[in-house]
């Protein structure tokens, strides 16, 4: 037996490490979000962040919770309560497909960072006037960002997960408490932020909501101009002739201009903006939009667990692990196939690529689901990651076409995902390394390179190591195409 072999078989078997977890990043890096120096101006490939970059005090290993996106930043909880905050000086993306979010500048215009400047950071910073917060989570809406919070010393007088928000339209460029319509110590369960309005959700169900109201996105029954201050949801329209009531939320995702949420029995709700059929009903009440939230009978009979608002698509999971999705597909976010999506009450040309109702895309198997913009990323139970959607900066998928239309592999991310991230045109996925199998391949991950990617894709190939043995195999394929570019330039007329 090659004794090399058996010393790294040996590694797998025999060396225990501390729990790791891990953060890759890879898409539109122009800002800055994904963290990366030099000319990598765009990543095709998930990239694991260095360790160093946050600067862990002691020389310890941070441990990571919790990761979000922005349109131009990115925002990540360690297991110590700590956030960090990123993004960098940006030029406006080109391409139409991000209009309305263009419409938006800045990369730290708005504070997003919550360092109280306006300036930008490549690197990793903490979140300094939260130190004396335990974070549990974050939400990054296009240029604001949330957070939900345990104060680190408690009497017993103020109640636990509070939430704190900052960035645009929220009043600060540094964190502060927010109660808005929920009475002081109301308990906060998940918060939701969109690209102009944001939503709260208490422990008992209810939902408020704020920000900006002209397409019916906070659900109060009508639109208005301006800025909003906050109000709880207390009509929801489960039958169109029948009296809206009061429903109990599980769960709540903001896209653009829409908003969806979940109730108690996994039922599913949208309100907002629904010209590009993101509601999912076949018809609206108000025009192009629904002004209060009203179930999406086409899910009838099925349980909704997670629900994913991206710009102008909605994808959701059923407890059975199928994804449905529906909206504008222009980009392919739908993940239908080119020219497959039709509108399905459609009056002209005009509306093709849009699906209205909800269709199925992957009928079983998916474990996690998210929208970026106008990407999407899902991860299967049996490990895998696929993304689809628009990828010019190879934010949905590592092939380099511009839009993926079909549910398209995603390499190399080595561990077991816990987190699904997805921006403007970046992405990120949240990895843990819990068994002594997962924490080996993270160390020979950080460490393997073209010279012994061979061996150690054997070896990982042995013991279904899956994830690390495309990553060797993804060297290895690179090593070649780079022989064969010098080739043809050292032999031009062969």
């Amino acid at each position: 037996m090659d004794m090399r072999y058996y010393f790294i078989k040996s590694y797998f078997m025999a060396v225990s490490f501390p729990t790791k977890s891990a953060i890759y990043v890879w898409g539109y890096n122009h800002c800055g979000q994904t963290a990366r120096k030099g000319k990598e101006c765009n990543l095709r490939i998930p990239k694991q962040l260095s360790p160093k970059l946050f600067k862990p005090s002691g020389g310890r290993s941070l441990r990571w919770v919790d990761v979000a996106c922005g349109r131009e930043h990115t925002a990540a909880v360690a297991s110590d309560g700590t956030l960090y905050t990123w993004a960098d000086t940006c030029t406006l993306l080109e391409n139409l497909i991000f209009k309305r979010w263009n419409e938006f500048s800045g990369f730290n215009e708005y504070g997003q960072l919550g360092d109280g400047t306006e300036e930008s950071t490549k690197h990793p910073r903490k979140v300094k006037l939260l130190q004396t917060e335990y974070v549990k989570s974050v939400s990054c809406g296009a240029h604001c960002t949330a957070a939900i919070a345990e104060p680190r010393e408690n009497d017993g007088t103020i109640s636990t997960r509070r939430l704190w928000i900052w960035g645009q339209n929220q009043g600060s460029n540094y964190p502060r408490i927010f109660w808005g319509a929920f009475t002081p110590n109301t308990i906060i369960s998940q918060v939701s932020c969109g690209a102009a309005h944001a939503v709260a959700l208490s422990e008992e169900g209810l939902l408020q909501a704020w920000g900006y109201n002209e397409y019916g996105q906070l659900g109060r029954g009508f639109t208005c101009e301006g800025l909003q201050k906050s109000r709880v949801l207390n009509a929801y329209g489960k039958f169109l002739d029948e009296a809206p009531e009061l429903v109990k939320i599980t769960q709540v995702s903001c896209g653009e201009y829409h908003t969806a949420a979940i109730s108690e029995n996994g039922e599913l709700y949208t309100w907002g903006l629904g010209s590009m059929g993101q509601l999912g009903h076949c018809s609206l009440q108000y025009g192009d939009k629904e002004l209060i939230p009203r179930r999406v009978v086409a899910l009838e009979g099925m349980v909704i667990k997670d629900i994913t608002c991206g710009g102008v698509h909605t994808c959701a999971r059923t407890v059975e692990g199928a994804l449905y999705a529906w909206g504008g597909g222009q980009a392919g976010q739908l993940g239908l196939g080119r020219q497959t999506s039709l509108f399905s009450c459609a009056a002209n040309a005009s509306e093709l690529l849009l699906r209205n109702i909800p269709i199925l895309v992957i009928p079983s198997g998916v474990h996690l689901v998210t929208n970026g913009y106008s990407h999407t990323l899902v991860y299967m139970r049996d490990g895998r990651i696929y993304g689809w959607g628009y990828n010019n900066y190879g934010q949905a998928a590592n092939e380099k076409s511009t839009y993926a239309w079909l549910p398209s592999p995603v390499d190399w991310c080595v561990g077991e995902v816990k987190r699904l991230a997805a921006g403007g045109g970046h992405s990120a996925v949240l990895t843990d390394a819990c068994t002594l199998k997962e924490l080996c391949e993270f160390r020979l991950a950080e460490n393997v390179n073209v010279s012994n990617s061979e061996l150690i894709g054997d070896v990982a190939s042995r013991t279904g190591s899956d994830a690390l043995a495309r990553l060797c195999e993804r060297l290895r394929y690179g090593l070649a195409q780079c022989i064969i570019i010098v080739l043809v330039a050292l032999n031009p007329n062969s």
